[in-house]
């Protein structure tokens, strides 16, 4: 990301700031060092010089001296050359020490006055080599006294007037010291608030959102503006949140979506142990209902005939055959539900099965300008049993097309998920409420349109999808928006591997159907 502030740069930042603060600080220590050497420095070379002056002044006193003794000044002979001489070799001595401890720049280094002073005394000495009166021996005597004197006043004059030589640049010195000192503590205090910034706040920020994530106020996010790696931690931070929160939903909606199942399938098992004793119990005396009904029609036929009163009493006959063959057809279905063992179960093929009973729906008459609409695709083995599936199919598309208005369709939609055969029922018709969904596959629940039906289809396709380890959900949007109905089966695996149907296959479930 273009100008994006990484923390590697911010580091970058922070240790060239610790660097300049280093570099300052260093420059004015060596600074100060270095001009505290040199000073030595210089002191000490120039005090290597006082011995030799002195000891250039001690031999001319020497000699003036000697010379004083002897009254009126004789000419000079061999002792006074060699005097001259030594105080030759005593001068190159001094010179040589002015060469060594020569320095620029320096307080006290200015040897300039002591050169001039050397050079005359060279030349005082050439002219007393060369002298030949007393007098001018004298005079050139006082002259060198006067000028190996001087030597080292020069040297006094200038350790008395250090102080006032050095002045501005030692103030200099503690200035600069200074400003190096408050350079540095303001670029120590800028390096401390970018660490803070950059790192520990961000660092704290992101601590207190986990810990207020982790106490459970999933709502919270994080929220970081330093643009690099932390602002990227907490984006994740409260992508993982967001991510969690989804799931969570997700499985709350599970658990309450599989709890319900759960109260729905004890339901059902206490229904079905109910309905398989109650059924036993009222099927005997619905068949002696009928019979005897079916009896007196007989005899009111044959002993009323030609009476106002027959037609009546055998229409009162027939619809109580009709009621008690009605009531027998629903004990005949609380057993099927009640009705528990194991199966015979094959792999069978599904859309098949959902060909046949659709041909079969088209020629029913109430039905009669309903569509039913079968997506292409391939066909699937499923392992069932073709008896109970073929029910289920019924039983859904019988209800798709109740729902529907006359000249509504029911589309059937056949497709594989993972190891699974998904079958879907979408149809066009009233749709269906919260509240009915939530019932929708309870015992005796029933909203059709005709006001008709037992209530005991669904349940009955609920507990055979189940028991063949599948599982069928319902949806709707609401009232006139229609229903969906998926149905999951598992797919038949042949040889460790789920199989697509074939068509010998199809033809032999068709028949065995």
């Amino acid at each position: 990301m273009p100008g994006r502030r990484t923390i590697r740069n911010k580091l970058l930042v922070g240790g060239l700031l610790v660097c300049v603060v280093v570099a300052i600080l260093s420059a004015s220590s060596f600074v100060g060092i270095y001009s505290y050497r040199r000073l030595v420095r210089a002191l000490s070379s120039r005090a290597a010089e006082l011995p030799v002056a002195s000891q250039l002044g001690e031999r001319v006193e020497q000699l003036r001296l000697s010379r004083a003794r002897c009254g009126i000044d004789p000419p000079i002979d061999e002792s006074v050359s060699g005097e001259v001489a030594i105080l030759r070799g005593v001068l190159d001595d001094y010179l040589a020490e002015l060469n060594a401890g020569e320095m620029e720049g320096v307080p006290i280094a200015d040897r300039s006055h002591e050169r001039k002073t050397a050079a005359a005394i060279a030349s005082s000495l050439d002219r007393l080599g060369a002298a030949e009166g007393g007098v001018a021996i004298r005079d050139e005597l006082d002259r060198l006294a006067e000028l190996t004197a001087d030597l080292p006043s020069f040297l006094q004059e200038q350790l008395h007037d250090l102080a006032r030589e050095v002045r501005t640049r030692y103030r200099t010195l503690i200035i600069t010291t200074w400003a190096a000192a408050a350079a540095a503590a303001v670029l120590l205090a800028a390096l401390g608030s970018l660490t803070y910034r950059w790192i520990f706040r961000p660092l704290r920020h992101l601590a207190a959102g986990s810990r207020r994530v982790a106490s459970g106020d999933f709502d919270f996010r994080v929220g970081l503006d330093t643009d690099d790696e932390m602002a990227e931690l907490a984006e994740a931070l409260n992508g993982m949140t967001e991510r969690f929160c989804a799931i969570r939903d997700d499985l709350d909606r599970q658990v309450q979506l599989r709890t319900r199942e759960v109260i729905r399938s004890e339901q059902l098992a206490s229904v079905g142990f109910l309905a398989a004793g109650v059924a036993h119990e009222i099927n005997n005396p619905l068949a002696s209902i009928a019979m005897c009904a079916e009896s007196l029609e007989t005899r009111i036929a044959s002993l009323y005939e030609g009476s106002e009163e027959r037609a009546v009493s055998i229409r009162y006959l027939e619809l109580i055959q009709a009621e008690a063959f009605r009531c027998k057809e629903i004990t005949e279905k609380l057993l099927d539900f009640s009705r528990l063992g194991e199966v015979r179960r094959q792999p069978t093929a599904i859309k098949a099965i959902i060909t046949d009973v659709a041909e079969m729906l088209r020629h029913v008459g109430r039905f009669a300008g309903r569509s039913i609409e079968i997506e292409e695709g391939p066909d699937l083995l499923v392992m069932v049993n073709p008896r109970e599936i073929k029910q289920v199919v019924l039983n859904l598309l019988v209800n798709a097309l109740d729902s529907v208005d006359p000249s509504g369709s029911v589309a059937v939609r056949l497709h594989r998920n993972g190891s699974e055969a998904v079958v879907e029922f979408r149809d066009d018709g009233c749709g269906m409420t919260t509240e009915v969904l939530e019932h929708l596959f309870e015992p005796f629940f029933t909203r059709r349109r005709s006001g008709q039906g037992t209530g005991l289809g669904l349940s009955i396709v609920h507990r055979i999808v189940t028991d063949h380890g599948g599982r069928i959900e319902a949806s709707s949007d609401g009232p006139d928006t229609g229903a969906t109905f998926r149905v999951s089966l598992p797919v038949a695996a042949v040889g460790g591997q789920p199989k697509t149907a074939g068509k010998k296959e199809v033809d032999h479930q068709r028949s065995a159907a």
